[in-house]
């Protein structure tokens, strides 16, 4: 039999976007997505217009419900991004516990963890200071790292 691959890194990825850390204690509630362009995995969620709902749309620290979960049976959908969740499917969504996410910036081991908007929009999630362009989420950096893979935990 042919070898397939000879190469390997030495370093291996802590996981990838939305994907739920371990086996640690965490709340997950359910919500349906209400954007057309829908809900990417790892994306921050917010509360949504309608009953049950939740959007992708930047919100307020008061309607920041969590995470959206990976989850690998998630059908690809012409026309909609790979690892998205489409209008009208429920998004899990992690409240609290542990999780692997993406941060733009460095962050370190206990930093708090901030959401840009408007103007700071292109912080995306990171350890900014919570001001009038950065929302606070509640959730901490459990590890320290630069622009990547972060472990973020809340509890």
């Amino acid at each position: 039999m042919p070898v397939l691959q000879t190469n390997f890194t030495e370093t291996v990825a802590i996981g990838y976007d939305g994907m739920v850390a371990d086996g640690e204690t965490s709340n997950r509630i359910t919500r349906t997505c209400e954007d057309a362009g829908g809900i990417p995995f790892g994306a921050p969620v917010y509360r949504g217009s309608g009953d049950h709902g939740c959007t992708a749309t930047v919100g307020t620290a008061a309607t920041f419900l969590g995470w959206a979960i990976a989850v690998a049976g998630q059908p690809a959908i012409a026309g909609l991004a790979a690892d998205t969740y489409a209008q009208y499917d429920n998004v899990p969504i992690l409240t609290s516990g542990a999780m692997i996410k993406s941060v733009k910036g460095a962050v370190t081991d206990g930093a708090p963890l901030t959401v840009g908007t408007g103007g700071g929009a292109a912080d995306l999630v990171g350890a900014t200071a919570a001001d009038a362009t950065h929302i606070a989420t509640g959730w901490i950096a459990d590890i320290t790292v630069t622009d990547g893979l972060c472990r973020i935990v809340k509890r």
